[in-house]
């Protein structure tokens, strides 16, 4: 009785949370204008709009754009930066560390709103690159974690033996640690692209004409229901799961015996 308890309580849970996704995946195949019951279809009507639509298709290859850069740079930090406080001993270390992943306490609007100030007052203008700074400093927090969490002693060791072997330090950390925390790398930056790839608020504030996909998309619901907002949204549901799924596969794969 518990376990029928437990698997109908399951369930639910999973209904509540992918029935919407599953309804906008439906109604994305929608041969007629308006996505409403009863389904018409299936049709591809809506994908090919979006694909023939330049303002769509431009910020599909923006969000693209910023989330590869953005996550590459934010691993890279994340991981100088966990390899520089796990190896070394630094005055205030466990400050350092709590400065570090701050900003995963710290809600997506404020963090928006702090860098719209701080880049009006430096005189910046709003771009893609002033929201991937807005990606970088979100995401590299997460990618700090990830690898710090990954830096054991039997690596530290192995980084030892490299140097009385003669590498210089930065053989070490390109060559030898680097290759050891890949898999940790991998999931950093596959996370890092699924969080950029879906991040609005940010990239609302800090861009202007040149805009990622949710803004976008935004930009279309403002004039009303239209049915391009399901194909779009089905193909970014899409990638986001693609990018998901490489995270697990990466980060939780069994290593060889």
């Amino acid at each position: 009785m518990v376990r029928a308890v437990a698997v109908v309580y399951a369930g639910a849970i999973y209904a509540f949370i992918f029935l919407p996704v599953l309804v906008l995946v439906l109604f994305s195949f929608q041969g007629t204008l308006f996505p409403i019951p009863p389904f018409n279809g299936p049709s591809l009507r809506w994908y090919e709009a979006v694909l023939n639509d330049p303002r769509l298709t431009s910020a599909l290859g923006n969000s693209f754009v910023v989330a590869v850069t953005t996550s590459g740079l934010a691993t890279l930090l994340g991981f100088l930066a966990a390899w520089g406080l796990a190896r070394f001993e630094l005055p205030g270390g466990v400050l350092l560390r709590g400065l570090i992943t701050l900003p995963l306490t710290v809600s997506y609007l404020i963090i928006g709103m702090g860098l719209l100030v701080f880049f009006n007052a430096l005189g910046v203008p709003k771009s893609l690159i002033a929201a991937g700074v807005g990606h970088v400093v979100i995401n590299l927090p997460l990618c700090f974690a990830i690898v710090y969490s990954q830096m054991g002693e039997h690596q530290a060791n192995i980084e030892r033996a490299a140097r009385d072997l003669g590498a210089a330090e930065w053989q070490v950390l390109a060559l030898v640690t680097a290759p050891m925390l890949w898999p940790a790398l991998f999931a950093s930056f596959f996370l890092s692209m699924t969080f950029s790839w879906d991040e609005f608020v940010i990239s609302f504030l800090l861009t202007r004409f040149d805009t990622t996909l949710p803004v976008e998309i935004w930009n279309l619901l403002r004039a009303g229901l239209n049915p391009k907002t399901n194909a779009v949204g089905s193909m970014v549901f899409g990638i986001s799961i693609v990018l998901a799924i490489v995270f697990e596969l990466t980060a939780f794969r069994r290593r060889p015996q």
